[in-house]
């Protein structure tokens, strides 16, 4: 990170008065507010417009990595709670004393968020959409879960989606070669020129996370006609399926929700892991049999004028997502006499 990117390492350490690390947050300075999928464009914007800079702003994330974990690292049997309260400190005191207009932690676990609202943090919430695997024996035996008419609909687009002659391949491991990189890569550019207008991740990136996590991860490649068209990339957890980045060059209809969504249940499926998290946002996936899990964020604005207007905005918005996540829950495709039964 660094450079051009707009992503300034600046991480935060805790030590005590002998010097031995205690804790860390891994923190970034900001130019903008790509790679977040915690959106303040608006904030940004409004600030701006009103005379201020909101830019730089110090971002506490795993960059480009919608996942929820810890943010506010404390090393074991170190007062977790004291040195999670000394960091959220910090970053407040960083914030104000660098002149920087905020401090953002993003996809933190709840726990760290309620600590952060209780210290000058204002408390924002989303959702995500997460598959749970259901101790299911086959990608047959969790369409059974769903009603009919679900169940039919996946059916139909699994089939539509491989209608032109299309197969498809899990490659992981030694799978992945320079040359299965150079054709996702191309797959990576069509897709994210399109959808972000400047994609971020070089072709260097994919070999070095390919040869540094090549067992963990798992691309999903669809092929017809001798080459490859399209892929999605899956970074694989103790328990859990990551999906990331998809693109192609040819385009089918539902091709895009075999790959990143169906192939991703029948891998986990097959690996006995928990869970897919398929990324941000997507009510699209509810009815894929992907259920809406709230996420969290926390941020320290420090001009008081725009942190009365950001702080009456997210109270809203809480109202909002839980109603929202409410409705979707109640609309799941599963069976009701399932539900009913758990």
């Amino acid at each position: 990170m660094g450079g051009r990117t707009g992503w300034q390492p600046r991480h935060l350490l805790a030590e005590n008065g002998a010097g031995e690390l205690l804790g860390a947050a891994p923190c970034y300075a900001k130019t903008h507010s790509r790679g977040e999928y915690v959106f303040d464009h608006s904030w940004a914007e409004a600030f701006e417009r009103a005379g201020g800079d909101y830019y730089p702003k110090l971002q506490v994330a795993v960059p480009f990595t919608p996942v929820t974990g810890p943010r506010l690292l404390a090393r074991a049997g170190s007062q977790g709670d004291a040195v999670r309260c000394a960091l959220a400190d910090a970053l407040v005191e960083i914030t104000t004393a660098s002149g920087l207009s905020s401090a953002h932690v993003t996809f933190l676990t709840k726990e760290e968020w309620e600590t952060l609202g209780e210290r000058s943090f204002l408390c924002r919430t989303d959702q995500q959409f997460h598959w749970e695997n259901a101790d299911y024996t086959s990608f047959d035996d969790f369409l059974a879960a769903l009603a009919s008419r679900k169940r039919k609909t996946i059916r139909r687009e699994r089939k539509e989606a491989l209608s032109a002659g299309i197969d498809v391949r899990w490659l992981t491991g030694s799978d992945l070669t320079e040359s299965i990189w150079d054709a996702f890569f191309a797959f990576y550019m069509e897709t994210g020129s399109r959808k972000w207008g400047r994609p971020y991740l070089t072709r260097d990136f994919f070999s070095v996370v390919g040869e540094k996590m090549r067992d963990r991860i798992l691309l999903v490649m669809a092929r017809r006609a001798g080459r490859w068209i399209a892929g999605a990339i899956n970074f694989i957890g103790a328990d859990t399926l990551y999906g990331r980045n998809w693109g192609a060059i040819e385009h089918h209809p539902f091709l895009h929700f075999e790959l990143c969504y169906y192939q991703a249940i029948d891998y986990a499926i097959a690996s006995r892991l928990k869970r897919v998290e398929a990324g941000a946002q997507g009510e699209h996936k509810l009815a894929r049999g992907y259920l809406p899990h709230t996420t969290y964020s926390a941020h320290f604005v420090a001009n008081p004028a725009l942190r009365r207007a950001i702080a009456e905005y997210l109270a809203r918005e809480r109202v909002y997502v839980q109603a929202a996540a409410e409705e979707l829950a109640a609309a799941a495709p599963f069976r009701k006499d399932l539900v009913e039964q758990d």
